[in-house]
């Protein structure tokens, strides 16, 4: 079996047994999503990289420790979580700074991200930048534990125990971290409602206005990180 073949916990374990080339594929297989979700719990590119940097190295010293209690992806998560955390609180949770002004590069949900197709409509995709933008700057107004709980549950799909695990804290610490979080996106994400669209209340339980859910991230950086 090659190396590319190997399931996660395969690769984990190789690494701890001294293959060189092992933590390499298991970090290239899970880039694009852990990517994606340290620049939305950061809220800038520059931040974003360096808490992937920080958390990878982390992972790569920390290995050893890994017992299989949950799946190699969540605790790769956890780690890349928890190092973006620490900085945006060494920080003192400062402002994000400005978003970049080239999103046509943005794909869907933190995958492989796609450039848009030279056929879509420019009124469009000024439209779809424009959410994205919105979406971005109204979770950078979050404080760090509500964001990455959002990120996490309602725009990388993850369920809320395997997040709880993530972020080393109870369920319903998720669920209300979540339930205040969407509390505060709802009044600042007003904006992109339809023409018409009456206002209603926070949106309940697992519930988001679509502009969250729906907004991709940058790819990942090319270099710096492999």
């Amino acid at each position: 079996m090659s190396v590319a073949e190997r399931s996660d916990a395969e690769l984990l374990s190789a690494h701890v047994d001294g293959d060189p080339d092992a933590f390499g594929v298991l970090f290239r297989r899970h880039r694009d999503r852990l990517w994606a979700v340290a620049l939305r719990t950061t809220g800038n590119p520059e931040d974003a990289a360096d808490g992937l940097q920080d958390g990878m190295i982390a992972a790569y010293r920390r290995a050893g420790s890994f017992r299989g209690e949950s799946a190699v992806t969540t605790w790769l998560h956890r780690v890349v979580v928890n190092a973006c955390l620490d900085r945006l609180r060494a920080a003192k949770v400062r402002r994000a700074e400005p978003l970049p002004d080239d999103l046509d590069d943005w794909g869907d949900r933190g995958s492989k991200a796609t450039a848009s197709p030279d056929t879509s409509d420019p009124a469009d995709l000024a439209v779809s930048d424009e959410r994205r933008r919105v979406v971005l700057d109204a979770l950078a107004q979050l404080p760090p534990d509500q964001r990455a709980a959002l990120v996490l549950v309602d725009m990388e799909g993850y369920p809320v125990a395997e997040v709880a695990v993530m972020l080393d804290c109870a369920v319903g610490t998720v669920k209300s971290r979540c339930s205040r979080g969407r509390a505060r996106l709802a009044p600042l994400l007003g904006v992109l409602r339809a023409p018409g669209e009456q206002d209603h209340a926070a949106p309940r339980n697992h519930d988001v206005p679509a502009p969250v859910r729906d907004v991709g991230g940058p790819r990942a950086p090319p270099h710096g990180t492999d």
